[in-house]
């Protein structure tokens, strides 16, 4: 018999189905590194979509480690030998959580339902197998748990690098992304952007925010009551069609990022208002190089990390809702992103407009950013800054040039 974490699984309510999107986002931190890395799996089955994904994210140097769910291990094993040389070359097989050995990576592959005494005892046991600075990602039922999902919210708060909503799952699962001890800013620089399941595909190259998809349905649910209400009228032609713009408002298209690590990219599409040093202390001393962004009710706002660095810390000042276009509105409402980077220090400003009063900022302290990594989003309008150390970095564009967030280059390290 193996050994799998502490908690109870899933009892005579039904099982908790991991479909392929929500086991794509339980191996987001391992399939993002694209440096040698080990991998450890808890709770393996053969038909798991979960073993498919951590499989499919595999690179040349990587090594993955199973621990089969209750059974025995001779079924994974067979069903690993059967994948092949190049993933039997790769994948091992414990029989036990305790033959298992630390790694960059730990994921939980049955969402824990228990109550939140085993939920935090699991947490503690297969601390002793994440290497330092090693991300565990495990997943919780949204409803049916006795404190489970409680219990990961919590230790979301205390460790959570990320947490991802994935309702295209049979029943919605909550994933949360945890690291115990701190990475190095250096480990950033090896990252591709992480999969976000809140990002909704349309086409390959297209998606749709979350907030879109919500913003669209209240907006059909209104022509819907109002049809019922004003039967004869043709007032819920209105929401109805607006549903569509509203969406499209929180497109969110991919982007190819430059490979170049001596590159910037800007943090949202639109047009550079002003390109200028200037000394602002909150951030330390010395002068910094502000690129400043305005963005229509036309563009893209989806934010992008610029660089890739370290969340080091998050703060929103307070002010008011001038044009996003005039000099004034820096002054406005904005929520500062801290970044730690291997070439000092980077910030970037989220700031609201006259019609933009919403920002979303979805990376916490102590979470790391692949250059070009989708991080927010503010709603209707606004502007959005990026701070660089002044004497680091050399400004490519210029007042008046129109930017894509992810993909142009706004200046280089010197």
């Amino acid at each position: 018999m193996t050994q799998s974490p502490a908690v109870r699984m899933p009892g005579p309510s039904g099982p908790v189905r991991v479909g392929e999107r929500a086991a794509r986002t339980l191996v987001a931190e391992l399939a993002r590194r694209n440096d040698p890395k080990a991998g450890l799996l808890v709770g393996a089955t053969p038909e798991s979509a979960v073993l498919s994904a951590a499989i499919d994210a595999l690179l040349p140097d990587d090594r993955l480690t199973l621990v089969p769910a209750e059974g025995s291990a001779a079924t994974l094993r067979e069903h690993v030998a059967a994948q092949g040389r190049w993933v039997a070359d790769r994948v091992r097989v414990a029989d036990t959580l305790a033959e298992a050995d630390a790694a960059e990576v730990v994921i939980v592959a049955e969402p824990f339902t228990g109550t939140a005494d085993e939920v935090r005892s699991a947490v503690d046991g297969l601390s002793k197998y994440l290497a330092e600075g090693a991300v565990l990602s495990v997943a919780a039922p949204v409803f049916r748990t006795e404190g489970a999902g409680a219990e990961l919210d919590r230790q979301g708060l205390l460790h959570g690098v990320r947490t991802d909503l994935v309702l295209r799952n049979s029943p919605p699962v909550r994933v949360h992304h945890l690291r115990l001890t701190p990475a190095p800013v250096a480990l950033a620089a090896r990252l591709s952007p992480a999969y976000r399941p809140s990002s909704v595909p349309l086409t390959r190259d297209m998606h749709i925010d979350s907030n879109g998809v919500a913003a669209a349905g209240i907006s059909l649910g209104l022509a819907a009551l109002a049809r019922v209400a004003r039967p004869k009228s043709k007032l819920w032609l209105l929401p109805a069609l607006a549903a569509a713009p509203v969406a499209a408002f929180f497109r969110d298209p991919e982007r190819d990022v430059p490979e170049d690590p001596a590159a910037v990219v800007a943090a949202a599409d639109g047009q550079v208002l002003s390109v200028q040093r200037l000394h602002d202390e909150r951030f330390g001393e010395g002068e910094w190089l502000r690129v400043a962004v305005f963005l229509s009710v036309l563009d893209v706002h989806v934010n992008r990390s610029p660089v890739a660095g370290k969340v080091v810390d998050y703060f929103v000042a307070d002010g008011g809702f001038v044009n996003a276009m005039k000099p004034d509105a820096e002054h406005n409402v904005a929520a500062y992103t801290v970044l730690d980077t291997d070439h000092g220090t980077v910030v970037v400003a989220q700031r609201t407009g006259l019609i933009a009063r919403r920002i979303v900022q979805r990376a916490p302290v102590g979470a790391l950013l692949a250059k070009g990594e989708r991080f927010g989003l503010i709603r209707f309008g606004s502007r959005t800054d990026v701070y660089l150390p002044a004497d680091a970095a050399e400004p490519l564009v210029g007042p008046g040039d129109k930017v894509v967030g992810g993909s142009t280059v706004i200046a280089r390290w010197r």
